[in-house]
């Protein structure tokens, strides 16, 4: 239609290409959260180690329970961002 490719690829693939750049994106920060806070109960430091060493070893179940609501919140804000994001790149199309 008398685009160049330059223009096609910015103006047409890249926008298409974005809301699941975006998704795939959030999905590997959650993954990376959750790899992070299981390494941290092999001994990998992180949340997961705090939990586990003074919250499980210790007895000390209110700082394992606010680890693990930390984690959550995490996990939970990243998915709100990622999917707000995600609509926006989408409505924009």
């Amino acid at each position: 239609m008398g685009s160049t490719n330059s223009q096609i690829i910015f103006k047409v693939l890249i926008p298409e290409a974005m809301p699941s750049v975006i998704s795939g994106l959030t999905l590997t920060i959650i993954n990376l959260v959750s790899y992070s806070a299981m390494a941290g109960t092999l001994g990998g430091g992180g949340l997961g180690d705090l939990a586990i060493r003074y919250g499980y070893q210790r007895f000390q179940t209110d700082i394992m329970v606010d680890a693990v609501i930390v984690i959550i919140v995490i996990v939970a804000l990243v998915q709100f961002l990622g999917t707000r994001l995600c609509n926006k790149m989408l409505s924009k199309r």
